[in-house]
């Protein structure tokens, strides 16, 4: 179901494709600059006028009153967030990006309880901009802080809009690449453990799994949400077990979920990857540190924490950055399939 909000007040970027000029025209004329022809300021102030535009933040840290303080804005419990290694290196990678520039990073672990504290925050100019990273469905206070400063998402949104500026990996790839390896290992009945749907990474890697069965004319196989944790993942997988029809190779849709999984084939007296293959996605630390060692999709998290605060920083800076950057997975064979 759908839920209807309240229609988000006119952006700045908005303002600029109405007048057909850059976002950094409108900052100018926002900002009382001088160097704008004439008839960019006319075209500007009357998109301005049409679309009922009131600057904001957005457009404030653009000028000289700048806080120099980015939020990096994470809609998880603190169990999740520091109990997963994807955290740590997307962090990492932010962090050496803002390290080298005039700003502050602030982290705020918001679930959507925390929701209103952070918005609140954000939103009373504390910070000149937003980075977010690991957001669901449900998280739509996230929509009230991209209505007041600029963000940059750490992933595609689960509500993509025309305005929005993001960073992610090919999520789909990835999941069609992992089930295509195990397909070319001879396994047939290949089952997986997703992410939450409520988050387009989760959706994506499944997808990924449709398609390359889907390809090869195989059936889909027990399909089991770990939720990203390896609580989650263990869980799946007994009641994959549980409910017969033993796979012979799974794809796990991260490297903490196969973990779980892991553990459980184990105490079932499952050999790995004798009885079941098994296939993860991350190539966190966790890859290496379990048994046998993890076959995985490495995602580039350090260097997309990176390209997120430089994202950031080219928008703060008022230059038209790239909306959309997309990052390649890669195959990283180990020993568990």
């Amino acid at each position: 179901m759908t839920i209807e909000s309240t229609p988000a007040p006119a952006t700045i970027e908005e303002v600029a494709a109405a007048a057909g000029v850059s976002r950094s025209t409108v900052s100018r004329v926002v900002n009382g600059s001088t160097s704008v022809s004439p008839a960019a300021l006319d075209a500007v102030r009357s998109a301005i006028e049409r679309l009922n535009y009131v600057p904001n933040r957005a457009a404030r840290s653009l000028a000289s009153r700048q806080t120099h303080a980015i939020a990096l804005v994470v809609p998880e419990d603190t169990t999740r967030f520091f109990g997963d290694p994807f955290f740590a290196a997307i962090v990492s990678g932010i962090n050496a990006r803002i390290s080298r520039s005039d700003y502050v990073l602030n982290l705020f672990i918001a679930s959507d309880d925390a929701g209103d504290k952070t918005t609140s925050y954000v939103r009373s100019g504390a910070v000149d901009g937003a980075i977010v990273v690991s957001h669901h469905t449900s998280d739509t206070f996230i929509e009230r802080i991209a209505a007041a400063v600029p963000v940059v998402y750490g992933g595609r949104p689960v509500r993509e809009r025309e305005r929005d500026h993001y960073v992610d990996v090919d999520n789909l790839a990835g999941g069609r690449a992992a089930t295509q390896y195990l397909i070319d290992r001879g396994h047939r009945r290949i089952a997986t453990i997703t992410g939450p749907r409520t988050m387009p990474a989760g959706v994506d890697r499944l997808e990924g799994y449709h398609e390359a069965l889907a390809a090869a004319g195989l059936p889909e196989g027990a399909v089991e949400d770990g939720g990203f944790t390896a609580d989650g993942g263990a869980a799946a997988m007994r009641r994959i077990l549980a409910a017969g029809d033993r796979p012979d190779a799974i794809f796990v849709a991260s490297d903490l979920m196969a973990r779980g999984a892991l553990s459980v084939l184990a105490a079932a007296g499952l050999r790995v990857p004798e009885d079941v293959a098994i296939i993860g996605f991350d190539d966190s630390p966790v890859a290496t540190s379990v048994f046998p060692s993890l076959t995985t999709m490495r995602q580039p998290s350090f260097a997309q924490g990176e390209r997120m605060a430089d994202m950031l920083l080219e928008l703060l800076a008022g230059r038209d950055a790239e909306r959309i950057t997309i990052l390649e997975t890669e195959l990283v064979v180990r020993d568990s399939a």
